[in-house]
């Protein structure tokens, strides 16, 4: 189950609005998909990204988009980051480009 602090995994949402609503369990859709049960089972635990390969079976799948599932991917890989504070390294390691005067 999801942390209320923590970002929300793409798997958690395949798993929670896809997977359990619908009655489909991992195997089924790692074989509807030709994928490994494991990358289903890590994707849904919260253990792997969702690919572009994976994001095109799903869409394929579900029906939606494959943009559908790399935003919800990009989305949790952004707030890791912020969680991380990724960013703040980020200020104290680069330096930003000066805008020169021609």
């Amino acid at each position: 189950m999801h942390d209320s602090n923590s970002p929300i995994h793409p798997g958690e949402i395949l798993n929670e609005e896809f997977l359990q609503p619908l009655s489909i369990s991992m195997n089924q859709l790692s074989r509807d998909l030709n994928i490994s049960d494991q990358r289903v089972s890590q994707i849904v635990r919260g253990r792997r990204a969702i690919t572009t390969d994976t994001a095109m079976r799903l869409a394929a799948y579900f029906k939606t988009s494959p943009e559908f599932w790399l935003n919800l991917q990009m989305r949790y890989d952004l707030e890791q980051a912020k969680v991380s504070n990724l960013a703040g390294r980020i200020s104290q390691e680069v330096r930003p480009r000066q805008q020169h005067c021609a």
